[in-house]
């Protein structure tokens, strides 16, 4: 069970080494980011009690995808796994996200809006 399906063109592989300007996010970089963030707002388990949801957005088509586990229930935190199979670029030898299309942008969902990190930190810092 995945959210919304589309359809994007992009045929690079990841690697460990993940450049996110040719390919896109993976797990390395969803913590790389957490950790910028820590503090800040920008982190699902600093924003969550003000309604913010861990959301990615395809940058390409606009379409917005809630963090889901593989089986399609909401995850609390930013989790590659459940984004639709055209989001995908590598998966591990277990079937895991190595990375996904240079077009997803993560941020979080507050009512109908989209937020980056940095959008997410900003007003959680003035609130």
């Amino acid at each position: 069970m995945h959210a919304r399906q589309i359809k994007i063109d992009l045929t690079e592989t990841c690697t460990s080494d993940t450049v996110l300007e040719t390919h896109g996010v993976s797990p390395q970089e969803l913590k790389a980011q957490n950790r910028q963030f820590k503090g800040t707002g920008g982190v699902s388990e600093e924003n969550r009690g003000l309604g913010f949801r861990p959301a990615f957005r395809d940058e390409k088509t606009g379409n917005i995808y809630l963090s889901c586990y593989t089986n399609g229930q909401i995850a609390p935190f930013h989790l590659l796994d459940g984004l639709p199979p055209e989001l995908i670029v590598n998966r591990t030898d277990k079937g895991r996200v190595r990375c996904v299309k240079n077009t997803v942008a993560v941020g979080f969902v507050l009512g109908d809006r989209f937020y980056t990190r940095e959008q997410a930190a900003e007003a959680v810092g003035q609130r």
